[in-house]
């Protein structure tokens, strides 16, 4: 057992609506990262609750006829039940609407106004003369003051980009009454962030509390001023009354990461875990946060300095992921442009979604794109086509042939032993959050286990005579190899990964660093883990999500025009040009222009299919250096996945060049 303690949040789900697949990226990313942490021996708690405060709720509870309680009460019910269908294994589900959350924002507020960091002061709000309640910036409505656009929000325009206060919003409505609203003075009270500022240059500085993107975003914001921190409400307001002020409410956002600390305090009050060994200033604990780049001011700015001011241990890192995109579109749940878990849950198996967003996740902001055609394409090519088609072609025989009994040895054990040595590389792009780098090499492994079948032929030895050991010891390598893929993608696919312990009669598998292949041990009768995707069932889908969808029709084709179709150079820079090695090149079976490379990119190898068999022959390219897009979408081919594009240059046929003139250059090196 290691003797790290980790505590791992997601940020909370707000109760007004359901969840869709652009919460997914976080949930599932984080619960990756929990799961993995603890088949490594990790003591590791994963927590997180429902974020049930604010105008928002208590106006769409009044819609419905319910109090705001019985809405969050049935919200957390459904929001749970589609985490539980998508993997997500919480240790402990709390709600910030709890005893726990009050205690607690009630206390660190009180420490910070008792050290003279909360002030008051009387400010102009909008107020609605109707429904007699101050109007939140999004609950105001008019043109935009820059460009006249109309139905814009109080805060920005969706339109021009531009931010402004709801003061200056022409033809400015309530869109709760309706009416014009007025101006109306009220006290509020104000965190004083300024007083943290060289605590949080030192935090946001150091290394490895953020990812460096958003360390130099937030030493923008630092080097501009920290502006005082509005934390207060005017009633009506669903929320925590603040204890020293009748009639005022904790802003949602000032409870919402208070909620962290609830969710693991409930935890305690049902185990034996001490609270304050996890959240006192000198504790020698992990915290990490996953939230979505939108709300690093608040985890990144805010959060720290309320814990530090409070006397609480700040985190250990925070990690900002990027937004989804489905084919391309923008999701936007206040424009209702997403796909509900529920309706994905209601046609496909959840561990496909988990393990596309693992192959496209990294540790960094940028946002991921759902593009259905390619999730169908990885699934069924990696999923089903390399990892479970091994035990499929192995297991038939085991049994029929051999009463489920694998080989007393095993029959390639320096193969064993490169599935195994690769362990501490995976593990390490595990927990550098390199999931997408971590899937790859993890295929990589699937390729070589099928690579080592294809060539046994165990199909054609079983037909011929006294060859039952050799067949015997080849399905025996293939389940153990299959073992091995399953014990690394277990973080991703925990489904897949239970389900075929079972298959292979053996207990929950550890991370597989020590990993001894199983000999003399008897396994079950193989049941299908996983079918392919098929095309019905995305259509389903986009059937029932049309009306969220916004439809992109591409353009008719063009004559190119030469100035109105250049390109900046900004289009041209995002193109990753490497200098490649080719390990291996082959010719394509059934194919008259394709060679079939294997390409040395620098920090890893691809399989690139290039249309110049008619210029090289395969032996005389190997070795060689070429130049490739390393940045090209996968494409899917007939004979396989293509993924880059190898440069050429020539009129074809014959004439047609690809090889790198400087045998001292280095593979990886990017082009300029």
């Amino acid at each position: 057992m290691s003797d790290r303690k980790i505590l791992i949040t997601s940020a909370l789900p707000y109760a007004n609506g359901p969840i869709h697949l652009g919460h997914l990226v976080e949930y599932i990313q984080t619960d990756i990262w929990s799961r993995f942490q603890k088949q490594r021996g990790n003591e590791c708690y994963y927590i997180c609750a429902d974020d049930t405060h604010g105008t928002p709720i208590m106006l769409k509870a009044d819609r419905e006829g319910i109090k705001p309680e019985d809405l969050i009460a049935q919200v957390g019910k459904e929001h749970l039940a589609d985490f539980i269908e998508f993997g997500i294994e919480f240790d402990n589900y709390h709600s910030t609407h709890s005893e726990e959350n009050k205690h607690f924002s009630s206390l660190i507020y009180e420490r910070l106004r008792d050290d003279g960091h909360i002030s008051s002061r009387s400010i102009t709000q909008a107020y609605d003369p109707v429904k007699e309640m101050f109007l939140p910036d999004r609950f105001i409505k008019g043109d935009c003051p820059k460009c006249n656009a109309k139905d814009q929000y109080g805060d920005s325009c969706e339109a021009c980009g531009a931010t402004y206060s709801p003061t200056e919003l022409k033809n400015a409505i309530s869109a709760i009454s309706g009416e014009k609203p007025i101006e109306k003075d009220s006290v509020h009270y104000f965190f004083k962030l300024a007083d943290f500022n060289t605590m949080l240059k030192e935090w946001t500085t150091s290394e490895g509390h953020l990812q460096p993107e958003v360390s130099n975003k937030l030493a923008e914001w630092l080097e501009n001023g920290l502006q005082d921190w509005d934390i207060s409400r005017d009633a009506p307001y669903f929320g925590f009354e603040i204890p020293d002020a009748p009639g005022k409410y904790f802003y949602v956002w000032l409870d919402a990461p208070v909620g962290y600390m609830a969710s693991f305090k409930n935890l305690c009050t049902k185990t034996d875990l001490d609270f304050d060994e996890f959240w006192a200033p000198d504790s020698k604990t992990e915290l990490y946060h996953f939230i979505g780049k939108d709300i690093i001011y608040f985890h990144a700015l805010f959060w720290p300095a309320m814990l530090h001011g409070a006397k609480f241990r700040t985190p250990s890192a925070v990690f900002a992921h990027g937004f989804l995109t489905v084919n391309g579109e923008k999701m936007s749940k206040s424009r209702g442009t997403f796909i509900k878990a529920r309706t994905y849950l209601d046609h496909l198996d959840p561990e496909y979604l988990r393990y596309y967003f693992a192959a496209k996740l990294s540790a960094g902001v940028d946002d991921i794109d759902l593009s259905f055609e390619d999730f169908t394409q990885r699934v069924n090519s990696d999923l089903v086509g390399k990892v479970v088609n091994i035990a499929s072609r192995c297991s038939g025989f085991i049994k029929k042939r051999f009463d489920g009994q694998l080989s007393t040895q095993c029959a390639a054990p320096e193969l064993f032993q490169q599935f195994t040595l690769v362990s501490e590389n995976i593990a390490a792009l595990y927990e550098a959050r390199e999931y997408g780098k971590a899937m790859r090499e993890i295929m990589a492994l699937a390729d070589k286990a099928n690579q080592y079948i294809d060539e046994k032929k165990p199909w054609l030895i079983a037909k011929e005579e006294g060859k039952d050991q050799e067949l015997h010891e080849i399905c025996s390598m293939g389940i153990n190899l299959f073992r091995l893929l399953v014990a690394y993608l277990k973080p991703v696919l925990p489904k897949l990964a239970a389900e075929s312990e079972d298959f292979l009669n053996i207990e929950s598998q550890p991370w597989p660093t020590n990993a001894q292949p199983l000999v003399a041990h008897e396994i079950k009768a193989f049941k299908a883990l996983m079918t392919r995707i098929e095309e019905p069932k995305i259509a389903a889908i986009i059937e029932e999500s049309k009306e969220n969808l916004e439809k992109i029709v591409a353009p008719a084709a063009k004559k190119f025009d030469p100035i109105a179709d250049e390109i900046e150079f900004d289009d041209f820079a995002k193109i990753d040009l490497r200098i490649a090695k080719i390990v291996k090149a082959e010719h394509v079976k059934g194919a008259d222009k394709l060679l079939q490379l294997t390409v040395d990119i620098g920090d890893e190898t691809r399989n690139v299919f290039a249309g110049i068999k008619s210029a090289y022959k395969p032996e005389d390219l190997e070795g060689k250096l070429t130049v490739v897009v390393a940045n090209l979408k996968p494409r899917k081919m007939k004979f396989g996945m293509s993924e880059g594009m190898v440069l050429a240059a020539g009129p074809g046929g014959a004439d047609l060049w690809v090889l790198h003139p400087d045998d001292g250059a280095i593979a990886g090196m990017r082009v300029k």
